[in-house]
């Protein structure tokens, strides 16, 4: 028996862990201190009372012989695919039921999605990067180049002809860096997927954060991307579905490799590796996708998107460089006066007690950087802001 030894190509997943620990460490010293986590990557708010009231008659459904379910498709019931279809049509993206594939959240379905690649594929992914892209490369041996994402381009890194790809990551609204790509911008990594012959996987988990109506909420309104890319969502963070599980990936019918189609070679994936996600939790989901449940989750998203802006408006009168904010709930600023991210980690947490996270833990081109999310409660961000004045008035 051997393992599988590309995991000890992994590198320590520390960060998190390292951030848990300072802050313990730091409590214990100073036991009246309140911390303000402005790190979280997860939601806050309930999820929304019209997707309650479906889910709680999705579990009368599963009581009752008549409409009990028991193994649903895989690919997802079509009454949530049709949803999905509609909603992604209300902004001009045009997709098939048969092309979307539910799923327990975009993160796995960024991993499983490696199953129908080749090992030899070269991969490109931009740096700092979520996790998730880099790590599960690795865990199956492939080799990963980066691109460098940096203040210079705004963290959103253009293709450059010279570097080859067969896979190309893309994220936007970007996590970590909150930055948004433009439809000039993605259409240039459409024509160079295409001109490659590479397939592009694009995460557009955090798209019903933007409001400009300028800027691409799918890869699928740029012309030619049916052709090469294959699309993740979830409604984690759109919906509050971070411990409810309920995401989704597209994989058009025109994405055809070495004659193969792509959604028949996943859909071959999703039947054999994959149970599908319960009934109780897609009923709740589609109840996401009505009238009244966007009016609902939209209020929710407005909540997050007026932290983010009051966290912008004090980075803005305090001179501080960032990303994001205003399209995104998370916001990416420079640390202060040429710290480190650990440094700056350690200092705000000393004298101000507000934990974000480090850049540095996304990847080399995150050091010197800093993350912050929208997603905590609206007075805890109001305080920790009026502690970051404060903290750089005083300096």
């Amino acid at each position: 028996m051997k393992i599988n030894s590309n995991y000890l190509n992994l590198e320590e997943s520390y960060l998190f862990s390292t951030i848990a620990r300072k802050i313990e460490e730091y409590q214990k010293e100073n036991k009246d201190a309140k911390i303000i986590r402005l790190g979280i990557g997860d939601v806050t708010l309930p999820l929304a009372e019209e997707v309650i009231k479906s889910l709680h008659k999705a579990v009368d459904d599963m009581a009752d012989k008549s409409t009990f379910k028991g193994y649903g498709p895989e690919q997802g019931y079509g009454f949530l695919r049709d949803a999905v279809r509609d909603y992604y049509g209300s902004y001009g993206a045009k997709l098939e039921s048969t092309e979307i594939f539910i799923s327990d959240g975009a993160k796995s379905d960024l991993a499983n999605i490696l199953d129908i690649f080749h090992i030899d594929n070269r991969v490109l992914v931009p740096n700092p990067v979520y996790p998730v892209y880099l790590d599960t490369n690795i865990m199956l041996g492939r080799n990963v180049t980066f691109i460098d994402a940096n203040m210079e381009n705004g963290f959103l890194p253009l293709p450059d002809e010279s570097i080859p790809a067969d896979i190309i990551y893309l994220c936007s609204p970007n996590n970590p860096t909150g930055a948004v790509y433009t439809r000039e911008a993605l259409q240039k990594w459409v024509n160079y997927a295409l001109k490659c012959n590479a397939v592009i996987l694009f995460d557009s988990a955090y798209e019903s954060y933007i409001v400009d109506k300028d800027l691409p909420r799918s890869i699928y309104e740029i012309e030619g991307a049916k052709s090469c890319a294959i699309e993740f969502n979830s409604l984690s963070k759109t919906a509050g579905f971070t411990g409810t599980r309920l995401g989704y990936t597209i994989v058009p019918h025109s994405l055809v490799f070495e004659g193969v189609s792509l959604n028949k070679l996943w859909l071959r994936r999703q039947t054999t590796k994959f149970n599908g996600v319960p009934y109780v939790i897609q009923k709740a989901a589609e109840a996401v996708f009505t009238e009244e449940g966007q009016r609902e989750i939209r209020a929710n998203i407005e909540y997050y998107r007026e932290n983010a802006r009051i966290i912008a408006e004090t980075l803005d009168s305090l001179g501080v460089w960032y990303t994001g904010g205003k399209n995104s709930p998370y916001i990416w600023l420079k640390a202060f006066d040429g710290m480190t991210s650990w440094e700056f980690f350690d200092y705000l947490l000393r004298e101000a007690n507000i934990v974000g996270t480090p850049g540095a833990g996304f990847g080399a081109n995150g050091e010197g950087f800093f993350r912050l999310t929208a997603f905590g409660n609206r007075e805890n961000t109001i305080e920790a802001m009026e502690r970051l004045k404060r903290l750089r008035n005083r300096a």
